[in-house]
């Protein structure tokens, strides 16, 4: 039985290269999903640039949206 694994630099057979390379595009798919989801939470929670007024003219849909939860929770 022949061994080709001295004939690549990585020392895997064609089919090892190509199983690999499958799991590790699947993987690579899935953790740039989760991050691009990520970011767009983070965008919709606070937008990275913020309006004229800045991040202060936010705090009245905070306020509002806290007074909603305490009267909830009363």
């Amino acid at each position: 039985m022949a061994d080709n694994r001295s004939e690549t630099l990585s020392g895997l057979t064609a089919d090892e290269a190509q199983a690999f390379h499958k799991y590790f595009m699947q993987g690579f798919i899935i953790f740039t999903v989760v991050a691009v989801v990520a970011h767009i939470l983070a965008w919709m929670w606070r937008p990275w640039l913020p309006p004229v007024e800045g991040y202060a003219s936010y705090m009245d849909g905070v306020n509002s949206a806290l007074t909603s939860v305490q009267s909830f929770l009363a």
